[in-house]
């Protein structure tokens, strides 16, 4: 059976793309060289739900899904800032901004999108929604004092405001993974608001 890896995700703007490259340098020269595998800046999405392996067969009944969650949701904005580590920064695998909306309206939005795959065959995530998005990804083969030093620089790299954008759209992406990293093709996009 084909199948695609595929994501459902809120794409940013290109100014807010561009923090993020900047702020990305800044960590890279503080922590030990090639300890984190930085992601590259068309790979930095807002990810609402990760699907995985999905049937070529699903593709089209997710794309209707989500015109019927985006039809039922207004635009909403969100900034971006704060730094911090999954799972934390004792032991950080992930390096990541936070995402704020305080409205609710992307806690909504996810809860909506999920509501309307589950059915689909794509279960129900089961952790808290934690709006973030990923900067790099520890290496397996940092050594544990790297690993220390890159949780060690997070802590001590406050991260204002970096910027605000507004949610118009969610994309349904495709994510093909190569030697060089993985390239995204944006399959869907459904505009908010409009049903």
């Amino acid at each position: 059976m084909v199948t695609w890896r595929t994501f459902i995700a809120l794409e940013l703007s290109q100014e807010l793309k561009a923090e993020l490259g900047r702020l990305q340098e800044r960590l890279r020269e503080q922590m030990p060289p090639r300890s984190v595998r930085w992601v590259q800046l068309d790979g930095i999405h807002l990810t609402l739900k990760f699907l995985g392996d999905t049937p070529l067969a699903r593709v089209e009944e997710v794309k209707s899904a989500l015109a019927r969650v985006a039809a039922g949701s207004e635009p909403f904005s969100f900034s971006v800032g704060g730094l911090g580590c999954f799972p934390n920064t004792r032991q950080p695998r992930v390096v990541w901004v936070g995402v704020q909306e305080p409205t609710g309206a992307l806690t909504h939005l996810q809860r909506t999108v999920e509501a309307h795959i589950a059915p689909l065959g794509f279960p129900t995530e089961q952790r808290p929604f934690s709006p973030h998005l990923t900067l790099g990804r520890v290496r397996k083969e940092a050594s544990r004092s790297e690993v220390q030093q890159i949780g060690q620089v997070v802590t001590a790299s406050p991260v204002g405001p970096l910027g605000q954008m507004a949610a118009t759209g969610i994309s349904y992406i495709k994510s093909d993974l190569q030697p060089s990293g993985a390239v995204y093709t944006t399959l869907f996009e459904a505009r908010l608001g409009q049903g």
